[in-house]
């Protein structure tokens, strides 16, 4: 498909810089494209009356550490600054990460990285397209991860951080409550929405809640530059659905009740570990999965996600779910009703298209 398809205008004045407070207080557009009454107005809070006792929410327990590094680079006695965001773990001492200005950087560079006395160097071992390297650093493992913490910070959104610095309730604020395991550079966004009360509120409903693990990738910001969607190579990113998940999730679909993805990364871990005929494994491993309109859902009955980017695989798969055209006006709508979008914005719960509509 062109990628023109999934384009839509959106003012500036849109974009959410800060959440809601209480994170469970954002508005919810539900959409249901087989139903006469397409789109619904509601609100975070009225999930669980929206969803039926035995149907499961799969939360993401990703954790985003402070993958934004800024460093020197260095080549004998030339140094220049260079941006790097890490997003992906390959090894022990080893991070793949988008560099700016990559161009200049050529394999065996050194960089230098140092915040309030912490330092920490790495070595450029690979240099591929699109700005991406393989840093080899000079510590290993946990002490990796220490400095790290130590010198770097945590990388908002490129349409947050062009408008606001990043800030001490940034730390709080892009955190899921779920946040457990440490590896992701973007938040599972649809996870920030949710707190204990509303947890309480869904458990006394008799809605299951199960946990998969994605770590999100820097690629997940990356603009689809491809004319075509066939065109377009997806970023493999690390993720895990584990034996109980997945067994409890089997059981929810044999009873007939609805598993509900809450964010587009446990969906796609989800799919990514869902069999030919449906049937959910247990799924350890890397993911590049791309969905777009045509896919065919195995996994997952329903979706809550926020509003996405234009011209966005986000934005492409959530249309993949509930038909382009219903997203079209969906989000035309969102945009009247003065919602917020992206990363600290309003929620929807997306409901599949049949297959005549998607």
């Amino acid at each position: 498909m062109r990628v023109d398809d999934f384009d839509f205008d959106l003012p500036n004045e849109r974009i959410a810089l800060r959440p809601v407070k209480p994170r469970d207080a954002a508005r919810m557009l539900v959409v249901r494209p087989d139903t006469q009454q397409v789109m619904s107005d509601m609100g975070v809070r009225d999930l669980p009356m929206l969803l039926q006792p035995g149907d499961a929410l799969v939360f993401n327990d990703t954790r985003v550490i402070p993958a934004q590094l800024e460093g020197r680079r260095v080549r004998g006695e030339i140094s220049a600054g260079v941006s790097v965001t890490l997003h992906m773990r390959s090894a022990p001492d080893q991070w793949r990460a988008f560099a700016r200005p990559a161009k200049k950087l050529q394999i065996g560079d050194l960089i230098e990285f140092e915040k309030t006395g912490a330092r920490l160097t790495a070595r450029v071992a690979e240099k591929s397209d699109a700005g991406e390297v393989l840093l080899c650093f000079d510590v290993s493992g946990p002490d990796l991860d220490a400095a790290v913490a130590s010198v770097g910070h945590v990388p908002l959104p490129p349409y947050i951080a062009q408008k606001r610095a990043e800030d001490a309730q940034d730390i709080k604020d892009y955190q899921t409550i779920f946040a457990e395991k440490d590896g992701a550079v973007a938040a599972p966004t649809a996870g920030l929405h949710f707190t204990p009360h509303l947890l309480d509120t869904l458990s006394e409903r008799g809605i299951e809640q199960h946990i998969v693990t994605l770590h999100v990738g820097a690629g997940t910001f990356l603009p689809v530059k491809a004319d075509d969607t066939d065109d377009h190579k997806m970023h493999a990113e690390w993720g895990e659905v584990s034996d109980t998940t997945a067994g409890a999730l089997r059981d929810v679909k044999a009873r007939g009740n609805k598993v509900v993805s809450v964010g587009t990364t446990s969906l796609r871990i989800l799919e990514s570990a869902a069999q030919a005929d449906g049937t959910l494994q247990p799924f350890a491993g890397e993911t590049s999965i791309f969905i777009t309109p045509g896919y065919r859902f195995r996994a997952i009955d329903a979706l809550m996600t926020n509003f996405h980017l234009p011209r966005s695989t986000l934005f492409m798969l959530v249309s993949a779910l509930s038909g382009l055209e219903t997203m079209r006006a969906a989000y035309a709508h969102a945009i009247e009703m003065e919602y917020r979008f992206y990363s600290y914005g309003d929620a929807s719960l997306l409901f599949p298209a049949t297959s005549e509509q998607g």
